[in-house]
């Protein structure tokens, strides 16, 4: 297992993570605890969990396995998505006690949504409380996690709380995020990426995304997960295991991972956009829209409904989820095709923005 230094915080992190968000049967304590051993074993560090998870089984699971080792010998990251100074002292210690632990090493002010909702953080206290018990040594490091645009991320983290960022990062949705990543790299600051497989949609498509493979012996998991951890800025890929075969495939993957050149990174950008087609790649030339619709986070959702054939659900999801958006503020589109007109892809942005309106 590679490890890399997460920014300025002194600690090592294993380059892939174990995202405790995925146990097939997490009421079968012994069966999930002995998955998370299993990772620790293969050298995986960092483990990352939230309340909620795994029908608010997973800290549980997380503290019963981990227990069993020397404290030293791992990371735990947890999250509070709470804005009330009170209601985050709270989440904190239940999932200290949950966890079996007397710290949590990383701990994330969770889903930041807008930078409204980063300001209600502030005025609401949490930030505060998080702060408060850093300096009482119950959280070792303060980080956010967010699916804001990179550009209001980056103006977050330019602020100065925090000492790492979670963000969602993989080949489909990397336009979005960039200048998160790249600010999070200026500041030397841990970045640890979620969602590299996209949810389940890149390994679902390998085919589309067959352009990732450096050969034809690497499956689309392994080079989907190289894709990230070849970045500089990207200290660790999180990844939501539920077998250990799934633990042995992602160490396999970056056993050899190296840093991508700018001439790679650019020729990649441009087989993307070859492959994608019909997908949008994020390039934000459709901007600005008149009526102040955020185009590039609704073309994301249409790639998640095309990406998963229409599947139930997921549009909806990935407004609420990812966004904070919803279908109305699609409908507000006046027709102006300004945005069609820019689109370097050629897209038919009005149309799909009809069909995410309902």
């Amino acid at each position: 297992m590679n490890y890399r230094s997460f920014g300025q915080t002194g600690k090592d992190v294993s380059v892939i993570s174990f995202g405790g968000m995925r146990f097939p049967e997490p009421q079968d304590m012994e069966q999930s605890a002995d998955l998370v051993l299993y990772a620790h074993s293969r050298g995986i560090n960092y483990f990352d969990t939230a309340p909620v998870y795994c029908a608010d089984r997973s800290e549980d699971i997380f503290g019963h396995a981990l227990s069993q080792q020397p404290r030293d010998s791992y990371l735990l990251s947890t999250k509070c998505g709470r804005a009330k100074g009170q209601d985050l002292r709270q989440s904190l210690e239940r999932s200290l006690r949950r966890l079996q632990t007397d710290h949590i090493d990383f701990f994330y002010i969770w889903h930041l949504m807008s930078r409204d909702d980063w300001e209600q953080r502030k005025q609401g206290g949490a930030v505060e409380a998080a702060l408060k018990a850093k300096e009482e040594g119950l959280i070792g490091h303060l980080l956010c996690s967010s699916h804001m645009p990179g550009e209001s991320l980056a103006e977050v983290l330019a602020e100065g709380f925090f000492e790492g960022v979670l963000l969602g990062y993989n080949a489909i949705n990397f336009p979005y995020r960039q200048q998160a990543v790249t600010q999070a790299e200026e500041l030397n600051l841990g970045v640890v990426t979620m969602n590299p497989l996209a949810g389940g949609l890149i390994p679902q498509n390998p085919q589309r995304f067959a352009f990732l493979k450096r050969d034809s012996h690497e499956s689309i998991i392994q080079a989907a997960l190289r894709f990230n951890l070849s970045h500089s800025a990207i200290t660790s890929a999180l990844v939501g295991f539920s077998e250990k075969s799934q633990v042995d495939e992602a160490i396999a993957a970056v056993d050899s991972v190296s840093p991508q050149s700018e001439e790679s990174r650019q020729q990649l950008s441009v087989n993307i956009e070859k492959t994608f087609d019909q997908l949008c790649t994020g390039c934000g030339y459709c901007l600005p829209c008149p009526v102040d619709i955020p185009i590039p986070q609704f073309m994301d959702v249409y790639n998640q409904v095309l990406l998963s054939h229409n599947e139930s659900g997921v549009a909806s999801n990935r407004f609420r989820r990812h966004w904070g958006l919803t279908a109305d503020q699609a409908a507000v589109c006046t027709g102006c095709s300004l945005c069609e007109q820019r689109c370097t892809q050629h897209l038919p942005i009005m149309k799909r923005l009809a069909e995410l309106a309902g």
